[in-house]
């Protein structure tokens, strides 16, 4: 289950399935990435200075790649860059790794039994190459991670009764899914769209790999606005929330 907990009381969210990782996701009120918003830039300084206090990390150590809706996964290490790149293994305690969303959907990955994870960036290019999925397999040939021992974090996104899509991205996504599912989606005559909810996809992605602990949060960017950052809703002018976790 999802909760709220504070860093110097600024809300960040957590989830109760994982306890032997570190790990949060931020708020407008804990953002850490002002995207071109200048007001931001103060506020983020101080919260990423909070933020590297409470995962006792530093800010030089906290990895974030640049995010291009890709399905490219790769394992952070000290001091390197990731351009073009939407899902990032941590296999060092002394580092942590940041994504940044604004919509789409975040999934926190943790193996416990090799003390690894990772953090992907699922929006719907990535969903339709199952990226958090994809993830698992990678860390399955380098870590020989099994699904089972995966605990995976489904974090805020936009609803699917705020997400539209064309025909042509629902078939994408619907060709990712073994069984036929009729949760994740409904389709609106009027518009001609699919209503398309991707937290649900990305579940059964995951839960058809093999995963079996899965905690997928209720909150709509869209819809909870107040709390977290949305693309659409803000029509673009906006700064991200991030996903971020932290080995012990």
């Amino acid at each position: 289950m999802f909760y709220f907990e504070t860093i110097n009381n600024k809300k960040i969210l957590k989830s109760d399935l994982l306890t032997k990782a570190q790990h949060l996701f931020t708020t407008r009120e804990s953002v850490v990435t002002p995207k071109d918003i200048d007001s931001l830039k103060t506020l983020c300084k101080i919260n990423t200075e909070e933020i590297c206090k409470y995962l006792k990390v530093s800010k030089e150590n906290i990895i974030s790649p640049v995010q291009t809706h890709s399905s490219n996964i790769k394992i952070a290490k000290k001091g390197q860059t990731y351009p073009d790149t939407d899902a990032l293994i941590v296999e060092d305690k002394d580092i942590a790794v940041l994504l940044n969303f604004a919509d789409c959907t975040p999934v926190i990955l943790y193996d416990e039994k090799n003390n690894t994870g990772a953090v992907v960036h699922a929006g719907w290019r990535g969903t339709a190459s199952s990226i958090a999925a994809k993830t698992i397999q990678y860390m399955q040939k380098i870590y020989s991670t099994e699904p089972q021992n995966v605990t995976a974090l489904i974090g805020p996104a936009i609803s699917g009764i705020n997400y539209q899509v064309d025909k042509d991205v629902f078939e994408q996504i619907e060709k990712t899914l073994k069984k036929n599912y009729g949760d994740y989606y409904s389709y609106d005559e009027k518009s001609n769209k699919y209503n398309l909810d991707l937290k649900t996809v990305n579940y059964h992605q995951l839960e058809e790999l093999g995963v079996l602990r899965i905690d997928k949060c209720n909150y709509c960017t869209y819809d909870s606005v107040d709390v977290f950052f949305s693309y659409r809703r803000e029509h673009g002018n906006t700064a991200r929330h991030s996903a971020i976790l932290k080995l012990n």
